[in-house]
């Protein structure tokens, strides 16, 4: 190892602690960041709703889903009979539904066999939307305080002001045979639906639209948690199956380098460290690199292999086969180059190969003629050969 590159290394070495020592003595900032997460603990995850429903429904399971909706409640139907195995809630708490169309229409089979669907989301499925008969719509993004209060007098002492994390969505159309209103919210005056229960089938959806108020900020923010304890004592005391945030698989992502770019302090190193490796490239690749050998061309063997075929039919005096050969290839050229069929060499044809290639009707009319008295020939000579050679080569030359 070369004075330089000890240098070099003693380096990365002082930069990489300076990073650490910088990294691990500074505040670390709050993430402010809407993953509605069971397992987190910032402002805006769910730890605190998720660890709570246990007291909130202590004699039921809590149950978590860690797949998609259609494969959680697929597994659970009986072919035999008709019917799901489980019963209770179907519970999601999410800044956006993202279900796809086949999970969607499986909670509106598990509702309509006489279950709940519990969804506290900005955007419900278009799917479920679409088969409830309401439409959620949005106008602004808001800032300020908002007001939520129930429909329901026994809950008029729950209502609740907040004023982080708001967007203003709302139901738009209702099926008012089948919808009932559970709460309202109040933005700007402007007073609006965000909580329905939605009959279907045997079942109902409840759809809430505001799902920041289930979140650890808020929660724990003056007494807020009366709000959602309110929203959620609709729900009835069965089996909650809580859509989980850390569906399998998510969690590890699709890059190789998924934990050190999840990690801050690992992900700053890494780019670091790409950065020190880049650079010490740079300066050791000068003048460095070894003198390239020069590599003879490959031969081309084809035009030395058909000499040699060709000065064997001329020395064994076959000039029958050579001709023929020359025929058959200007044949072969005329209809790749022009475009023309050469099973008949008339006047018409003449005609076309003179106005395509643009040469006498003289001269080719004499290789024409050639060309058919040769073809026509039983003994062919080496003087033929010279001749019709002369006048193909007349040809690609002029």
């Amino acid at each position: 190892m070369n004075r330089a590159v000890k240098v070099y290394l003693v380096l990365l070495v002082f930069i990489f602690v300076g990073a650490a020592v910088i990294e691990f003595s500074r505040e670390k900032p709050i993430n402010w960041n809407r993953t509605f997460n069971e397992k987190d603990k910032i402002p805006y995850g769910t730890f605190i709703l998720y660890n709570q429903l246990k007291t909130l429904f202590p004699k039921r399971t809590v149950k978590t889903i860690k797949n998609t909706p259609y494969e959680y409640f697929n597994a659970l139907y009986n072919l035999e009979d008709s019917t799901y195995n489980t019963t209770g809630t179907y519970m999601l708490v999410d800044n956006y539904a993202g279900l796809d169309d086949v999970s969607a229409q499986e909670l509106l089979d598990f509702v309509a066999h006489g279950n709940e669907v519990f969804m506290s989301s900005h955007f419900p499925s278009k799917s479920i939307q679409d088969s409830l008969g309401i439409e959620v719509d949005s106008d602004y993004t808001f800032k300020g305080n908002a007001s939520f209060s129930f429909s329901n007098p026994r809950f008029q002492n729950d209502s609740i002001t907040i004023e982080k994390g708001l967007d203003n969505y709302y139901f738009k159309t209702l099926d008012s045979v089948s919808t009932t209103v559970l709460g309202y919210q109040k933005l700007d005056s402007v007073q609006r639906i965000n909580y329905v229960k939605v009959k279907h089938g045997a079942g109902q959806f409840y759809l809430h639209l505001q799902p920041v108020v289930f979140t650890n900020y808020h929660l724990l923010k003056n007494d807020n948690k009366k709000y959602a304890e309110a929203a959620l004592s609709y729900v009835s005391n069965d089996t909650i199956h809580f859509d989980s945030a850390n569906k399998i698989g998510s969690d590890l992502g699709s890059s190789p380098l998924r934990f050190i770019l999840k990690t801050p302090a690992l992900r700053w190193a890494w780019y670091l460290a790409i950065f020190t490796l880049i650079c010490f490239m740079i300066f050791n690749a000068k003048r460095r690199q070894r003198i390239v050998k020069s590599i003879k061309a490959n031969e081309n063997t084809t035009v030395a292999f058909t000499k040699t075929i060709g000065n064997l039919y001329y020395e064994t005096k076959e000039h029958d086969t050579i001709i023929d050969k020359k025929i058959t290839y200007f044949l072969e050229y005329l209809r790749r180059e022009y475009l023309l069929d050469t099973q008949i060499l008339d006047d018409k044809f003449i005609k076309n190969l003179s106005l395509k290639s643009n040469k006498k009707q003289e001269s080719i009319k004499r290789l024409i003629n050639l060309i058919l008295q040769l073809k026509a020939k039983r003994h062919l000579e080496e003087a033929d050969l010279l001749r019709l050679n002369k006048a193909i080569e007349a040809f690609y030359n002029k």
